[in-house]
């Protein structure tokens, strides 16, 4: 396996504050790698490591193949990024934005041009390609920013949650112009607060918590850790719960919880879809009438939950040093 980014015991204090406390990454080449963690665990911190925006304190980490403090022009060559906060200029047109972040990257006056162009069309603004920032909505200024990142035309990019503040349908514009950067090899590392974000795009996920990576594997492979499918029944009868208990007990894999308020029961089980007619037809067999059966897997979120003991929830905002917010790492 070809590893486009891998970090190696990575370091990071300010002061006597330890935002990352040994942190070990591999992303391979062509892959969409989700970093998630709870407030202040690290992962803008890890970012910008990366990016080489802050140096580590101790270990190494290595972008494209080079050493992201002692090869850190190499490194900048070779990679895009797309901040918490989007770092175009609202005085200038979209074009004008394009064509500045290419005369940063030093690249070709002509190619620049072209590349510009090729990037208003790929991200739906080349009817706003000429109006100033100052009339563009959120969502259009994200895939500007985004845009920007893509102007060298990186293998490996960076977004450090990309779709925070836009709305449902923007975001889900954001996830296809993703997917598809994907399809054509480029690498990514996300960090995002959404759980469903990383569920459709990351093939891998990375959970860190207090400077420390707690948990790694695909989606699916983290939600079986917080164990497997669960059969969730609303009774007609919270009088019936006992009965509905006994009759379900030799398909449950655990113990069975209910609760009478709610007139639920919740029953851990193994073997998917299959048992949920063979639930209905022991519940039909022992007089037990509900209203509501289904079979539900393990969400992200009690992923979370299990690895951190709480939610996920929207980063925390701190006040820098010019007088801007930028969101916790």
């Amino acid at each position: 396996m070809s590893l486009a980014i891998q970090a190696r015991g990575v370091e990071k204090s300010f002061g006597s504050v330890q935002a990352l406390a040994g942190v070990d990454l591999d992303v391979a080449q062509g892959s969409v790698v989700g970093l998630l963690g709870p407030n202040g665990a690290g992962k803008t911190t890890m970012v910008r490591v990366l990016t080489t925006l802050l140096t580590p304190t101790a270990g190494t980490a290595k972008v494209g193949g080079f050493d992201v403090v002692t090869q850190a022009d190499e490194v900048r060559k070779t990679i895009g990024l797309t901040g918490q906060y989007a770092a175009v200029d609202e005085y200038l047109t979209g074009r004008e934005n394009l064509l500045l972040f290419g005369a940063l990257y030093h690249l070709p006056a002509r190619k620049v041009k072209e590349r510009a162009a090729e990037l208003l069309e790929q991200f739906n603004l080349t009817d706003a390609g000429d109006r100033t920032l100052k009339t563009y909505s959120g969502g259009m200024r994200r895939r500007l920013d985004l845009a920007a990142s893509l102007i060298a035309a990186p293998s490996i990019l960076f977004l450090d949650e990309p779709t925070t503040g836009l709305d449902p349908r923007s975001r889900l514009g954001m996830w296809e112009v993703i997917n598809g950067l994907v399809a054509q090899g480029t690498t990514v590392l996300l960090t995002t607060q959404y759980l469903e974000e990383a569920d459709q795009l990351a093939s891998s996920i990375v959970v860190i918590d207090k400077g420390l990576v707690i948990a790694n594997g695909t989606s699916d492979e983290l939600k079986s850790q917080v164990g497997g499918d669960r059969l969730e029944v609303v009774l007609a009868d919270s009088a019936q719960l006992p009965a509905a208990q006994a009759a379900l007990a030799g398909l449950a894999s655990g113990d069975i919880i209910t609760t009478e308020i709610s007139r639920s029961l919740l029953a851990p089980i193994s073997g998917g879809s299959v048992l949920l007619p063979e639930a209905i037809r022991a519940l039909d067999a022992a007089g037990v009438r509900f209203d509501d059966i289904a079979l539900r897997r393990p969400t992200l979120d009690d992923v979370f939950l299990a690895l951190t003991g709480h939610v996920a929830e929207e980063e925390a905002e701190a006040p820098t040093k010019r007088g801007r917010r930028r969101k916790a790492a």
